[in-house]
């Protein structure tokens, strides 16, 4: 079963410019996707469209088989769709930590140790008992980046957007990056899907898709 599905999807810009027409896309779980194309070709549009940030001018985004439409995007977002940005978007007056344990405030996990979970996932992608707890800014861009990862899985997700997660990354960082997002694809059966312009990201992705 797809966990993700494209119906004829379109998007359009409120002049009437189109950006998407007619994307037909499956996405399963176990699998990592790249999606590359040049720059302005839509792929962080798709990436917004299919986290529900932005609407479609047309066609379906099914979800388990069931319309996003009709889901309420709130849930939807916070609880079955983790999105990684560029920009990594992690509030920089809060250590790594804290970034995490408010993912998980956010998503309105209960009875579990916010505290231990978060650090267990930030442990997973690579971070030091000192990094865990300083602030954002004290961090490296790669350090930033398992934040953000380590944040998009605190609520357990079954799909992860990621939009250019390696692109600021020096070529070892960028290794340690792709090697966690297998580990998520494969050992961990989740759906990665990664918005990129890089060579070795589409390299190693099962299926490659160009717009």
């Amino acid at each position: 079963m797809n966990q993700l599905e494209l119906k004829n999807v379109c998007f359009s810009y409120t002049e009437g410019k189109p950006v998407l027409q007619n994307i037909n896309l499956n996405f399963q779980n176990g699998k990592l996707y790249a999606i590359t194309g040049k720059s302005g070709a839509g792929k962080t549009t798709l990436l917004s469209i299919l986290s529900l940030l932005t609407k479609p001018s047309s066609g379906e985004i099914l979800f388990n088989e069931q319309n996003i439409k009709d889901m309420d995007p709130y849930e939807y977002r916070s609880k079955q769709i983790g999105v990684i940005f560029q920009a990594y978007n992690l509030l920089p007056q809060l250590t790594a930590i804290e970034n995490v344990e408010l993912s998980m405030d956010i998503a309105n996990m209960k009875n579990i140790d916010k505290a231990s979970h978060a650090q267990a996932l930030l442990e997973k992608v690579g971070l030091s008992e000192d990094e865990i707890h300083r602030p954002i800014l004290k961090l490296s861009g790669g350090q930033q980046q398992r934040v953000a990862i380590a944040r998009a899985l605190s609520y357990d997700p079954t799909v992860i957007l990621a939009d250019e997660p390696t692109g600021n990354l020096d070529n070892d960082t960028e290794n340690d990056i792709l090697s966690i997002f297998k580990q998520l694809a494969y050992e961990e059966n989740k759906c990665i899907i990664i918005v990129t312009h890089s060579n070795k990201v589409a390299n190693v992705a099962d299926y490659l898709y160009r717009l």
